[in-house]
Parts: structure tokens; C-alpha cells; sequence
């Protein structure tokens, strides 16, 4: 199983970045040992100063695939939930001022917290799709997915092209602007609409 995560696809995100849109969906890998589960809290690492914060909406594949077309694309996952990227910022800008890989940022246990999966048959519209996080019930982001870079579909049949999709892989499918950084008790709540699906602390 693959965790497939997608970069700077929001254009708000980008532009408080300072970044330009990117030309095609910018892409990196998480391993399965970061997924966290059932609402599980969070432990603070002891390696960095700096964890963040990045809700995002994911999907899962459903069946195999390979070079996918975008106009079938979305016969290929079935099912949706929000998760959050949690980075380790400062690992992060030091690796990638040294142009350096910056796995050892996004790659460590637990660094992939998942919400409830619920069909995708729930939902009107996965290009029209309003998803926040609250922390210590305060929004700090909010977004909708028609904001972002590479829709859904495009993202799955680029990924297509170079890794075979398979049934339980999941998309992380960008963040958009707001991300900041966690601290111990924090208590994190994910929705999808007014729906919540995440809700975990940070210990």
C-alpha cells in the first residue's frame, strides 16, 4: 500500500508561499507506518522544533490501475475522508536549502493522521468540496477542493503513468493556505462540509 502525497496544489497555498503554480502535480511518497488510525494521538517527536500542520483531502483507490485516462479516473477510487500532512518544517527548509531529500520531514511514524473514510457517493461534488480544520475549536484552515492546481481526476491519471495504482492506495491531494505549527494538547478536528471526520489530540 502506497500513501501518494501531492505538493503545492492549492493556488492560495502556493501564493502564501510565494511559490509559482506548478506545471504538472508535484509529487512524493509517504510510507504506511505514518498512517495514524481511530483517532489516535499524536506523539511530538524529539527531532524537531517545528511540526506543521496540513490538512488535505484523501482519496482511496479502489481497483487496480495503470495509465489511467482522467476521463476514467474517477472509476478508480471510491471512497474519501481528510487526513494531515504533518511536516516537520525545519527539517524540511534545511534539506531543501541544501537541495537535499527531504523524506525525513513528511516520512516519520505517525506523520499521516486519517479521518473516517466515507463514500464518495456522499458527496455532490469532489471538484466543489468544502474541507477545514479546526484546532482547539478555532478554523485555522479551510479550503475547496475548485481551488486546487490539479483536480483530483488529472492527479490520479498522472500518478498512473508511473506507479500502478492499487486497491487501499490512498492520495493526499495538497493542502490549502493556513498551515502552522502543532503543539502538545492540542486537539485537532477534521470535516468535510460539516461533517467530522478526524478528531485527535496532540500529545
Amino acid at each position: 500500500m502506497k500513501i501518494i502525497c501531492i505538493g503545492l496544489n492549492y493556488r492560495k497555498h502556493a501564493a502564501e508561499l510565494g511559490r509559482p503554480l506548478p506545471v504538472s502535480p508535484v509529487v512524493f511518497l509517504k510510507p504506511d507506518s505514518c498512517i495514524l488510525k481511530n483517532n489516535k494521538p499524536f506523539f511530538l517527536p524529539d527531532f524537531s522544533e517545528d511540526i506543521q500542520y496540513e490538512i488535505e483531502v484523501v482519496v482511496k483507490i479502489t481497483r487496480l490501475g495503470k495509465g489511467i485516462e482522467p476521463g476514467f479516473a474517477s472509476r478508480y477510487y471510491g471512497e474519501l475522508t481528510v487526513g494531515i500532512d504533518i511536516t516537520a518544517r525545519d527539517i524540511q527548509n534545511r534539506m531543501s536549502d541544501a537541495r537535499l531529500p527531504w523524506e525525513l520531514s513528511k516520512c516519520f511514524d505517525g506523520a499521516a493522521p486519517l479521518g473516517k473514510f466515507i463514500p464518495l457517493t456522499s458527496v455532490k461534488n469532489i471538484d466543489d468540496l468544502n474541507f477545514r480544520l479546526d484546532i482547539n475549536g478555532k478554523t485555522v484552515q479551510s479550503g475547496n477542493t475548485s481551488d486546487m492546481v490539479f483536480s483530483t481526476n488529472k492527479i490520479v491519471s498522472f500518478v498512473s503513468r508511473y506507479f500502478t495504482l492499487k486497491t487501499g492506495d490512498l492520495i493526499f491531494t495538497g493542502t490549502p493556505p493556513g498551515v502552522g505549527p502543532l503543539r502538545r494538547n492540542d486537539h485537532l478536528e477534521g470535516y468535510l462540509e460539516d461533517q467530522q471526520l478526524l478528531d485527535f489530540r496532540i500529545k
